[in-house]
C-alpha cells in the first residue's frame, strides 16, 4: 500500500530534497561497519544512529541536517553515526531496519528505540539534549538559570521536600514525557519565591509570547498534558515541516492564515494575537507560507493560488471551514468566523463530485454527497474501497473488485444483503481516517461505527472469505442461488475450488 497522508503531503513534501554533502568534506557523523558498530554503541552512554542507503533522496536530505546536528552535539560528547545498509546488511537486518532513513536511539546494545522527533537539526540537538537528562534535573539558583536557556521550552517544579505526593506525580509525568520536553525540579522556598510562585507549583517556561505560565491545576496526568501543550503552543505560530504534526496531534481544531511574504504573516500574526488569546486553549491559530505550501490549501477547500486566505481545520473531526476567499482577511471579522465555528453555527465544507445519475458496472460508486446514503444509513454489509485515480495498486484491483461485485449482483437475495463500493478519496471528503491507497474497509450492518479494515490479499476469493466472515449477514458469494434459498439450518456443501476463477495476487 503506498503511504499517502492527505493533508501532509504537499506540506512536508515541500520541503524539497538537499544534496548530500561532499564525502570529502570532514565530517562528525561517525561512519560504523560490522568491525566497530557494537563496541563504538557499548562505549558510549548515548548515541543516536542513522541507518540509510545512498540512492535514498530522503537520506540526502536528511545529511547536511543531520551533520549540523552532529557538530553541535560533539561538544556535549552525544555522538551521531550513520551505518550504509547496502554495505552493512547483516547491521541493518539485526536492527530490524525496514526503509531509509531509519534513526535509532541506542543506550547500549540492548537498549534501543526509535527516534520520535523530527528530522530538522535543532529538533534533533533538542531531542538528543533531552535524553542525556535525567527525566527531572534537580535545579539550584546556580543552575536555574542555564537550564532555562537549555531549550525554547523547559518545565521546572518547585515542591516542598517533605511533599511526596506531588514529587512522585511529577516525576511520573515526566517520565512519560521525557522525549518531548526538559524537566526541572526545586525544593528550595526561596528559589520559588525568587520566581514568584509557591511550593507547590509547575511552571513552563519559554522564549517567546509571556515567557512563562504558571501550573495552578491538579496534578494529574492528562490534565498536565493538556496545559503542557497549550502553554507551550505560540499564540500565533507558524505551520511548516517542524510544527505540523504537533498542531495535528494537539486535540483542538487548527486555523491556518496562508500568505505570500513574511511581512504579511508577522502583520497577521501581530493582528490576531488578542483572538489567539481569547480562544487559547480552543483552537490554534498559525500563518503558513503560501509560497512554499500554498498547496496545503487546496486540501482545505480552499482555491490554492488566490493569497491571502484562512481556513480551519478540525482532526479530530475531519472537519474542514474554509473562509470566503472573496472576503478580506481581517482580524475583527475572522475572529466573527472563528467563533461561530467554535459555536458550532458553521456547517464543514465537503467537498464531492456529483452524485452520478445512474450507476454503470456492478461496483456501486459513492461521493461525498452519498456517503451517508449508500455505506453508512442502511442495512448491508458495505465493503468499501478508497481509491485515488494515480494509484497503480487501484488501478490494478479494479477489475478484480468489479468481479467481487459481479458475485453479488447476480443474486437478488445477496444484492439486498451486501453492496461492493469504491469513493475516489482524492476527490471527495470522507470521515474516515486514510493513510494509503488502496484502503479497504467493512461497514457491517448494524456496526457501521466501528468498520473492519481489510489487509489479506486482493484475489476475489479472499475478499468474498473476509466480507463473509466480518459482514453480519454472513453471505456467502460462491453459495449457488439455490442453496442461498435453502433453510437457515441446511448445511451448504463447499463449493469446488476448481470451479472458482484463476486470480493472481497483486
Amino acid at each position: 500500500m503506498r503511504s499517502f497522508a492527505p493533508w501532509a503531503l504537499s506540506l512536508l513534501g515541500a520541503a524539497g530534497a538537499v544534496s548530500a554533502a561532499d564525502s570529502e568534506t570532514p565530517s562528525d557523523v561517525v561512519s560504523l561497519t560490522k568491525d566497530t558498530f557494537n563496541d563504538f554503541v557499548a562505549e558510549h552512554d548515548l548515541v543516536l544512529a542513522e541507518f540509510f542507503a545512498p540512492w535514498c533522496g530522503h537520506c540526502k536530505a536528511l545529511a547536511p541536517k543531520y551533520e549540523e546536528a552532529a557538530t553541535e552535539l560533539k561538544a556535549k560528547n552525544i555522538p551521531l553515526v550513520k551505518v550504509d545498509c547496502t554495505a552493512e546488511e547483516d547491521i541493518c537486518k539485526e536492527q530490524e531496519v525496514t526503509g531509509y532513513p531509519t534513526l535509532k536511539v541506542f543506550r547500549g546494545l540492548d537498549a534501543v528505540k526509535p527516534y520520535q522527533g523530527a528530522r530538522q537539526a535543532d529538533a534533533i540537538v533538542s531531542y538528543m539534549v533531552k535524553q542525556s537528562l535525567p527525566a527531572v534535573s534537580a535545579l539550584t539558583e546556580e543552575t536555574l538559570e542555564d537550564f532555562k536557556t537549555l531549550d525554547k521550552i523547559v518545565i521546572v517544579g518547585y515542591f516542598a521536600e517533605d511533599d511526596k505526593e506531588s514529587i512522585e506525580a511529577y516525576t511520573s509525568f515526566a517520565e512519560s514525557q521525557r522525549d518531548n520536553y526538559l524537566f526541572g525540579s526545586s525544593n528550595e522556598a526561596t528559589i520559588a519565591g525568587a520566581e514568584g510562585v509557591k511550593q507547590p507549583s509547575i511552571v513552563l517556561y519559554k522564549d517567546f509570547d509571556e515567557k512563562k505560565a504558571t501550573y495552578d491545576g491538579a496534578l494529574e496526568s492528562d490534565a498536565l498534558l493538556i496545559w503542557v501543550k497549550t502553554a507551550s503552543t505560540p499564540l500565533v505560530g507558524e505551520v511548516g515541516p517542524e510544527t505540523y504534526s504537533g498542531y495535528i496531534t494537539a486535540g483542538i481544531p487548527l486555523a491556518y492564515i496562508f500568505a505570500e511574504t513574511p511581512e504579511e504573516r508577522t502583520k497577521f500574526a501581530e493582528d490576531f494575537k488578542p483572538i489567539a488569546e481569547k480562544h487559547k486553549g480552543s483552537i490554534n491559530i498559525a500563518t503558513i507560507d503560501a509560497k512554499a505550501f500554498g498547496a496545503h490549501a487546496g486540501n482545505l477547500n480552499l482555491d490554492p493560488k488566490t493569497f491571502p486566505a484562512f481556513a480551519i481545520q478540525d482532526p479530530a473531526k475531519n472537519a474542514k471551514y474554509p473562509y470566503d476567499q472573496a472576503k478580506e482577511i481581517s482580524a475583527k471579522e475572522v475572529g466573527k468566523f472563528i467563533q461561530n465555528v467554535l459555536d458550532g453555527k458553521v456547517d464543514p465544507s465537503i467537498k464531492s463530485e456529483p452524485i452520478p445519475e445512474s450507476q454503470e458496472g456492478h461496483v456501486t460508486v459513492v461521493v461525498a454527497h452519498s456517503y451517508k446514503d449508500l455505506v453508512i444509513e442502511n442495512d448491508k454489509d458495505v465493503l468499501l474501497e478508497f481509491y485515488a485515480p494515480w494509484c497503480g495498486h487501484c488501478k490494478a484491483l479494479a477489475p478484480k473488485y468489479e468481479e467481487l461485485a459481479e458475485l453479488y449482483a447476480g443474486n437478488a437475495e445477496f444484492a439486498g444483503k451486501v453492496t461492493i463500493a469504491k469513493i475516489d478519496a482524492t476527490a471527495n471528503d470522507v470521515p474516515d481516517s486514510i493513510t494509503g491507497f488502496p484502503t479497504i474497509k467493512l461497514f457491517p450492518a448494524g456496526s457501521k461505527d466501528a468498520p473492519v479494515e481489510y489487509s489479506g490479499s486482493r484475489t476475489v476469493e479472499d475478499l468474498a472469505s473476509f466480507v463473509k466472515e466480518n459482514g453480519k449477514h454472513a453471505v456467502d458469494a460462491y453459495a449457488a442461488p439455490a442453496q442461498a434459498e435453502e433453510g437457515a439450518g441446511a448445511e451448504a456443501p463447499e463449493a469446488d475450488a476448481s470451479e472458482k476463477p484463476e486470480h493472481d495476487e497483486l
